[in-house]
């Protein structure tokens, strides 16, 4: 599998220092709003994990942050039982972002 990386580097700087900005989520979800990623849904249960999750669907962990940019999530703990999940195909993303 290809190397898939969340964050890339802004030439943006304050206060002199750098800030990392995240142009994979934001290419996740235009892409899916535009059809271009396909996606399947999943209702979490309790004591689920996003990055069992990642694991199961994509054997790779820590790539929980495709699912929860996918899903509109902001932060892996935000994730309630009952919550309906949006789960791309790697092979759609890695198109966008690989």
């Amino acid at each position: 599998m290809a190397i898939v990386r969340r964050y890339t580097r802004a030439p943006v700087l304050t206060f002199g220092k750098k800030f990392g900005t995240s142009k994979a989520i934001l290419a996740i979800r235009n892409n899916i709003k535009n059809g271009n990623i396909r996606t399947k849904a999943y209702i979490i249960s309790e004591g689920e994990r996003l990055d069992i999750l990642a694991g199961t669907e994509y054997g790779d962990g820590t790539l929980w942050w495709i699912i929860a940019a996918a899903s509109n999530i902001g932060f892996a703990a935000q994730v309630p039982p009952g919550t309906i999940l949006r789960i791309p195909a790697i092979e759609d993303v890695l198109k966008f972002i690989g």
